[in-house]
């Protein structure tokens, strides 16, 4: 999205906490400053979405997302996750 004008800022920020939003409900919690795989996901899920073409997001990344939901649930299964 190559956007270089300010007017659309409002209605990104709401895709992209949408998209947050969809992705932690799927995959479980994770913080999208230190999960690079959970950021590209929520920028590639707003794209779609500003697109009008969200229908097609989870088959096209199926894949993407069973995987940051199992490396979340592996990741919070550690001994160390609570400390």
């Amino acid at each position: 999205m190559h956007i270089s004008h300010s007017s659309e800022d409002d209605n990104l920020k709401r895709l992209l906490s949408f998209s947050n939003a969809d992705l932690q409900e799927k995959c479980g919690k994770f913080d999208i400053d230190e999960n690079e795989r959970a950021k590209e996901l929520v920028f590639e899920r707003t794209r779609y979405a500003y697109n009008d073409a969200l229908e097609y997001f989870n088959d096209n990344f199926l894949s993407q997302i069973n995987s940051l939901g199992l490396s979340i649930s592996l990741k919070e299964g550690e001994p160390d996750a609570a400390v």
